[in-house]
């Protein structure tokens, strides 16, 4: 069969990176048969359709107005916040122009934020309503904002690791991300398991900033030590690491889901993104190794 050659338009990329990141089966997330009480993979699916339309115009309007039309295209679908973190990462890498590569476009779509994009992003995320928010003494997003998007979080980058893209150009995406998914596909595992093993990497290097903020540093801690334990067990397809993937699934599910590593699920969703963007994912996609193929029939 020949390779697919014509390149993905943004919209596409940013649909097919939701669907593909919420489809592998990331420990402590929402995936096929894997759903939360509030949060189910169908949620997910609709989200992942409904912004495909608003992401083809992002280079043609402002960050902050594609960010809070996506949330609406968004709440319109389903009732349950899935995806204000994957936006907030997507919309200024869907802004880059087309023609240039995201490495060397998003600093330049990141120094053209302002105040009034500031204001929308503010917006969306009221009207989100995201979970283990707090408050903030400065810039808090229950107030109109007094700074630029990217000042704003730059206040924030010490707690979220979405924030933090926006000050240091996305380089957790771009320099980590986007290499370790094609690191895991050049060892010739599926595409699953490179997306898998990546959030587990990212985790055990990088505490997810959404278990910290609802569960406490420490907790967000003692999942990196979970997951580096976990990477140390070995790779895809190896017995023990296997093994560990369930367990350390069960433990991030316990305590009501708020363990959930949401925000590592964003950052993998970003890559994606940009690893169909940059056409480093090659075509056929082989999603799932053969004994997941068996065992979803």
């Amino acid at each position: 069969m020949n390779d697919y050659h014509t390149p993905l338009s943004v919209g596409a990329c940013a649909t097919l990176a939701c669907l593909l990141e919420v489809t592998a089966a990331k420990p402590g997330n929402v995936y096929r048969g894997a759903d939360f009480e509030d949060l189910t993979y169908l949620d997910f699916l609709v989200s992942a359709t409904v912004i495909g339309p608003v992401m083809e115009r992002a280079a043609e309007r402002r960050v902050g107005e594609t960010v809070l039309a996506a949330v609406e295209a968004t709440r319109s679908a389903v009732s349950a916040n899935t995806n204000l973190g994957t936006l907030l990462l997507l919309v200024p890498l869907s802004a880059v122009p087309r023609q240039t590569p995201l490495t060397r476009g998003i600093a330049s779509v990141l120094s053209e934020l302002n105040d009034a994009d500031a204001d929308r992003v503010y917006e969306a995320i009221r009207r989100t309503a995201p979970g283990g928010m707090g408050t903030s003494p400065e810039a808090d997003v229950a107030h109109k904002p007094t700074t630029s998007l990217v000042e704003a979080m730059r206040l924030a980058e010490s707690r979220d690791l979405v924030a933090r893209q926006y000050v240091n150009a996305f380089a957790d995406v771009l320099q980590r991300i986007v290499p370790w998914l094609t690191e895991g596909l050049s060892q010739g595992w599926s595409l699953s398991d490179a997306i898998v093993w990546t959030h587990v990497r990212q985790m055990s290097e990088v505490s997810d900033s959404l278990i910290a903020r609802k569960c406490g540093r420490e907790i967000a801690e003692q999942s990196s030590v979970r997951a580096a334990q976990l990477l140390a067990a070995g790779g895809p397809g190896e017995t023990a690491y296997e093994r560990g993937l369930a367990d350390f699934d069960f433990w991030l599910r316990s305590d009501g889901h708020r363990r959930n590593p949401g925000t590592t699920a964003d950052l993998i969703c970003a890559g994606l993104f940009a690893a169909l963007r940059e056409g480093l994912i090659t075509w056929p996609l082989r999603f799932y190794n053969k004994q997941e193929t068996k065992l979803s029939r």
